[in-house]
């Protein structure tokens, strides 16, 4: 063991010292990014027609670029998807992320060129590697297998040499050969559609390996390993895997799920790394167990910008670069990137807990939303759906909200709709049944995490008596047309302060 920690170590040492190298000069590594992604796109048609070649400074960049969302760009997309080239990146795309959708479609598809795979994805789960064997010397992280838990892929109907999945299963498709040597179970599982299918497939294949590592969602990972719990008969997983010590979990917050981990994985040597890796790009890595911030990964071909939280909606935001953040301010981030988005509205939003170096904690969206499972529902999901459960009920909604309810050691978790009705639906499990289908039909993630009520039951839906949020809204002194319920949250502070309030 000492051996092979001793040459991971040695191959390591360059990247560290790289890593280091951004962190103490930060400023000059995003301005040489920003410089080389303008100039491997300048023949491109973006680049073309925003005169990338003439730019010479960041006020140039600013001043001529737009910021953009997906729906800014999704007929350009589209011919992407149909296979159309050199549009916003000069290299070959025929890989698509496929995640939630926004507030016009089901689903969003963000391109996905070599380098995002090379320079961003791929380096990023390098870096997890090489941060965690720095941090912990002496691992065995390296003498096991490492546990993926993926989602699948499928051919894009537009073009036979496009594909489109979720961003984790484009990884492991692309993963080199030897990476089989080192990961399970095999690929034909990981990539299965069925997940039925898939969790019994891998929960056969990973019975008897020697699992030392997790990577995935929270959620998706506590329903396989108490399914593998239910199988083996086993109390805790380290009775079936004794040498596990390392998840690395991201996509939703960790905070909701980490003691029935803890329940679950009881041994003292579990360690834990969050890391932020979206389908648009890989953005952080926790370097420090003691530390929940991540660290803003520089050098992985993207370029950063900060819009603040309060500015957001303006008709031209400001955005900031990365010299002129300040400390503990909600920023919803840009990202300019080698997959071809220019000054791109991700929407997530950060704030900084360090600036020497960079390093960053995930607060929210730009919208209301609902993301305890990797559901993102956002918003607009919500009021469509609404609307559609009140037409076919006949019913009329003076006001709501809505929260998760988190999963426990005896229930999975669902969704939990506060409704006050002007006009009740003569069946509340008719309209029950209408949302929750509707709510499948209008967000992919919602429906997949539906899916046989494998992660996500179906919703609980409470009949607030009347006047419960003019009353609540009015003990808060918020009484008044700019004051509004929040619809939607991500956790369960505000409907149990209003469930309290309705017995």
């Amino acid at each position: 063991m000492a051996f092979i920690n001793s040459l991971v170590s040695w191959l390591n040492t360059k990247r560290l010292s790289q890593i280091d190298f951004f962190k103490e000069h930060p400023i000059e590594i995003q301005k040489e990014t920003l410089t080389q992604l303008l100039n491997q796109a300048s023949d491109t048609e973006w680049g073309r027609k925003y005169d990338f070649k003439s730019m010479q400074s960041l006020q140039d960049f600013k001043e001529r670029l737009p910021i953009q969302t997906y729906e800014d760009i999704e007929k350009h997309i589209e011919r992407l998807r149909s296979g159309e080239q050199n549009v916003f990146w000069p290299s070959e795309i025929k890989w698509f992320a496929k995640s939630s959708g926004t507030t016009n479609s089901k689903s969003k598809f963000i391109p996905v060129s070599k380098e995002a795979l090379e320079d961003c994805h791929f380096r990023g789960g390098k870096d997890i590697l090489a941060i965690y064997t720095s941090l912990y010397p002496n691992t065995g992280i390296l003498y096991g297998k490492g546990l993926t838990l993926g989602g699948s892929h499928q051919i894009n109907n537009m073009n036979n040499d496009s594909y489109y999945g979720d961003l984790s299963a484009i990884l492991i498709q692309n993963l080199p050969f030897w990476a089989d040597f080192i990961r399970t179970p095999d690929t034909s599982i990981v990539l299965l559609d069925e997940w039925e299918e898939k969790l019994h497939k891998m929960t056969e294949a990973t019975l008897n390996e020697n699992v030392t590592s997790l990577s995935g969602v929270p959620s998706w990972f506590l329903v396989l390993l108490k399914h593998i719990l239910k199988v083996s008969g086993k109390n805790h997983i380290h009775e079936i895997w004794p040498n596990l010590e390392l998840f690395v979990h991201g996509g939703v917050s960790f905070t909701p799920y980490r003691e029935q981990f803890k329940e679950i994985l009881p041994s003292s040597q579990m360690n834990y790394l969050e890391t932020y890796n979206a389908s648009e790009g890989f953005f952080g890595i926790q370097d420090n167990p003691n530390d929940e911030a991540m660290l803003l990964m520089l050098d992985y071909g993207i370029y950063y910008e900060f819009i603040p939280l309060e500015n957001v909606n303006d008709e031209n935001p400001k955005a900031i670069s990365l010299e002129d953040v300040e400390l503990y301010k909600n920023y919803a981030m840009l990202i300019t990137t080698n997959g071809g988005l220019w000054r791109y509205q991700i929407g997530d939003t950060i704030h900084f807990t360090s600036k020497s170096p960079f390093k960053f904690k995930i607060s929210g969206r730009t919208k209301l939303y609902i993301n305890a499972f990797g559901e993102e529902l956002i918003i607009d999901n919500a009021e469509k759906a609404m609307k559609i459960a009140c037409t076919k009920t006949n019913s009329v909604i003076k006001e709501y909200t809505a929260a998760p309810v988190f999963m426990d050691k005896n229930q999975k978790g669902t969704h939990q709709w506060l409704i006050e009705f002007e006009q009740a639906p003569q069946n509340i499990d008719e309209f029950n049944y209408i949302l929750d289908n509707a709510l499948m039909s209008l967000n992919s993630d919602y429906e997949a995490k539906r899916y046989k009520n494998i992660t996500l039951e179906k919703p609980i839906v409470s009949i607030a008596k009347k006047g419960l949020f003019y009353n609540w809204l009015k003990s808060k002194g918020k009484l008044g047309g700019q004051n509004k319920v929040p619809r939607l949250s991500n956790n369960r502070t505000l409907i149990e302060e209003l469930l309290k309030d309705n017995q």
